[in-house]
C-alpha cells in the first residue's frame, strides 16, 4: 500500500468571528504566542511523514504562501545583526525536501467543494486533510500521524473524533457507530442534539481516499447550501470503508474566539509555567 504523501488545509475562508482582525490576514496566521496555526498543522503533517501541503486558498490569502516561502532580506537582516537563531527560524519554517502547493479556490461553497479543489494536485493517492483552526495537543507523534497507521492497517479512510456530551453536539458531523466501535455506519452532519446517533464527534483530521472526489463531485447541496464533506464521507461510511480513531490529546476550536483564547492560555501555561 502506498504511503501517505499529501495532505490538503483549506484556508479559503474569511474568519468573521475575528474581524477586523482577519481583514487582511487570514485567520490561519493567527498566532499561538509566537507560531501561526497553520505553521502547527504542517509541523504536524510533516511529523506524519507528509512531504507535499497542498493548500487550498482565496482572496487576499497570499499571506499564507508568504508565510512558508524564503524571506531572504529579513534572515540577511537578521544575520548581519547577529540574530543567527532567529534567522535559523526564519529559513526554516520547513524542513529539506517539503513542498508547498497553492491552488485557488474561486468560490467559498463548503469545506466539501474546497477538497475537491486539490482533485489535480493530489490524483489518485489517498491523503490527509487538516483544517488548521483545530488546535491539537497530542502524545506521541501526532493526531496525524495516529490515522496514517490506521489507514496503512486498514486502507480505509480515517476520521479523528472527539466525546462529546450536551447540545454543542450539534455543531459537529457526528458518527453512526456500528457494533465493532473502530468502523462506523454513518456520519450525520450538524444533526440536532436529541437526534445525534452517538457522543463521537467528527473534528478537522482526516484521511481520505481518492474515490471520496467521486463522493464530492456528485454531492448535492447540504448543510447552510454548501457543499458537505461530511456528507460525501457518509456514503463511503454505508459501504464499510470508514474508520475513526479518538483523539489522544486536547482540541481547541480556534475558529472562535473563545476557544482561540484558551488554546493560547494552555500553550502558555505548559510552555512557561512549567519551566
Amino acid at each position: 500500500m502506498a504511503k501517505v504523501r499529501k495532505a490538503v488545509f483549506p484556508v479559503a475562508g474569511f474568519g468573521t468571528r475575528f474581524l477586523p482582525a482577519t481583514k487582511a490576514m487570514p485567520k490561519e496566521l493567527l498566532p499561538i504566542i509566537d507560531k501561526p496555526l497553520i505553521q502547527y498543522a504542517a509541523e504536524e503533517a510533516v511529523a506524519a511523514g507528509i512531504d507535499t501541503l497542498i493548500f487550498i486558498t482565496g482572496r487576499n490569502k497570499r499571506a499564507v504562501e508568504d508565510h512558508f516561502d524564503n524571506n531572504q532580506e529579513l534572515e540577511m537582516i537578521l544575520r548581519i545583526k547577529g540574530k543567527d537563531e532567529q534567522a535559523d527560524m526564519v529559513r526554516n519554517i520547513l524542513p529539506e525536501g517539503v513542498e508547498c502547493i497553492f491552488v485557488r479556490q474561486p468560490e467559498q461553497l463548503g469545506l466539501g467543494h474546497a477538497i475537491s479543489c486539490a482533485q489535480r494536485a493530489v490524483g489518485n493517492e489517498a491523503f490527509a486533510v487538516l483544517l488548521a483552526d483545530d488546535f491539537l495537543t497530542y502524545r506521541g507523534t501526532g493526531v496525524t500521524a495516529d490515522l496514517v497507521r490506521g489507514y496503512e492497517k486498514s486502507g480505509k479512510m480515517q476520521l479523528s473524533v472527539i466525546e462529546v456530551n450536551g447540545p454543542e453536539i450539534s455543531q459537529y458531523g457526528v458518527v453512526v457507530p456500528n457494533s465493532e466501535g473502530k468502523g462506523i455506519l454513518g456520519l450525520v452532519e450538524k444533526p440536532l442534539f436529541h437526534e445525534a446517533p452517538s457522543n463521537l464527534a467528527s473534528i478537522g483530521r482526516y484521511i481520505l481516499t481518492p474515490d471520496i472526489f467521486d463522493a464530492l463531485r456528485d454531492q448535492n447541496p447540504g448543510s447552510g447550501g454548501e457543499i458537505q464533506l461530511a456528507d460525501a464521507i457518509n456514503q463511503k461510511a454505508i459501504q464499510n470503508l470508514v474508520e475513526i480513531v479518538e483523539l489522544d490529546g486536547d482540541r481547541f476550536d480556534c475558529g472562535s474566539v473563545h476557544g482561540y483564547l484558551d488554546a493560547i492560555l494552555h500553550v502558555a501555561k505548559h510552555r512557561f509555567l512549567t519551566t
